[in-house]
C-alpha cells in the first residue's frame, strides 16, 4: 500500500504517539469529511455481505484512505510503504443482543517491539448502544493469543469506542477487544484495514519534544485498575516500546528508570 510523500504536519504529534504507546490505540475524531462517509455507507448498505471484497469495490473508501491526516497518521505508525495484510466489513443488524468474545487479531507473532495496525473506520455515527468496539487500554503489552481471552467478560477500565461519522481508530495489533450488542434499529458498519510494516517502525513520526517532561509524566499519570500488581512491568513494556518508534535507546520514560538500571548496571 504504497503512499505518496507525506507532509511532516499531517504526520502524529510525539503527544499523539505517547496516547497510541500507552493505550494501544489512537482515536481520530473525524478525520474522514462527511462527502466520504455518505458515499461509503451508500455502498456498505447497498452490499453488506461485502466482507473482504470491500476494499476493492468501494472506491471512495481507498481515497479516504489516502487522505492527508489519514496517510499521515499510518505513515507515522507503519511507514509510508506498509504492505496490506487484509480487510472486513464488519456487519450488525439491528436487536442483536450478543457480544464477541474478548480476543486479539491473529496473535501468532514472533516480533518483540513491530506491530501491525488494525485501523477501524466508522462510516456513520456510532453510539455506544450501538455496540461499536470494546477495547481494554494498555491491554496491547499483554501478549496473548487469539482466543484465550475468551473466558473473561468485563475489565476494570474498558473502555467502548463510541465514534461520530468519519472517525477512523487506529490500533495496535496485540490490544484486546470484542464488538458489542447492537441494541438500535439501524445496522451498524465498521470496516477494518489491516496493514503491516516492511521497516523497522522507528522515528516515523513527528518526533519533536518527544523527551519532554510532560511526555514522560504521562507513562506514569493513567491508572488502569485491572492491571493490579503487573502494572509496573506493563509500564516497562510500554517504556520499551517508546524507545523502538523513537529510534532512540537512551530515551528512558519507565518506572524508576528501570531500563537504564538494567542496561547500565
Amino acid at each position: 500500500m504504497l503512499m505518496t510523500e507525506i507532509e511532516r504536519e499531517h504526520l502524529l504529534t510525539a503527544d499523539q504517539m505517547a496516547v497510541f504507546v500507552t493505550r494501544g490505540f489512537l482515536q481520530l475524531d473525524q478525520v474522514v469529511p462527511a462527502e466520504y462517509n455518505e458515499r461509503i455507507h451508500a455502498g456498505q448498505r447497498a452490499d453488506p455481505t461485502a466482507g473482504y471484497a470491500f476494499w476493492d469495490a468501494s472506491a471512495p473508501l481507498r481515497e479516504a484512505f489516502r487522505l492527508p491526516r489519514v496517510s499521515g497518521a499510518l505513515a507515522s505508525l507503519v511507514g509510508p510503504d506498509a504492505e496490506y495484510d487484509h480487510s472486513y466489513l464488519h456487519v450488525v443488524g439491528p436487536r442483536h443482543d450478543k457480544a464477541q468474545n474478548w480476543h486479539v487479531d491473529s496473535m501468532i507473532d514472533t516480533r518483540p517491539l513491530a506491530f501491525d495496525i488494525l485501523a477501524f473506520y466508522f462510516s456513520h455515527d456510532t453510539p455506544r448502544e450501538m455496540g461499536p468496539t470494546l477495547v481494554l487500554p494498555g491491554s496491547h503489552v499483554r501478549k496473548a493469543h487469539a482466543f484465550s481471552l475468551g473466558r473473561y467478560k468485563n475489565f476494570a477500565g474498558q473502555q467502548q469506542l463510541a465514534a461520530r461519522a468519519g472517525t477512523i481508530v487506529f490500533m495496535h495489533h496485540a490490544i484486546w477487544h470484542c464488538a458489542q450488542p447492537n441494541y438500535t434499529d439501524v445496522t451498524r458498519y465498521v470496516f477494518k484495514l489491516r496493514l503491516r510494516a516492511v521497516r523497522q517502525q522507528r522515528n516515523l513520526f513527528d518526533t519533536t519534544g518527544y523527551r519532554s517532561p510532560e511526555i514522560a509524566r504521562s507513562f506514569h499519570s493513567v491508572e488502569r485498575p485491572w492491571q493490579g500488581n503487573e502494572r509496573r512491568l506493563d509500564q516497562l513494556h510500554q517504556a520499551l516500546l517508546w524507545r523502538y518508534v523513537t529510534g532512540d535507546d537512551h530515551v528512558d520514560v519507565s518506572y524508576e528508570k528501570s531500563l537504564t538500571r538494567m542496561v547500565h548496571g
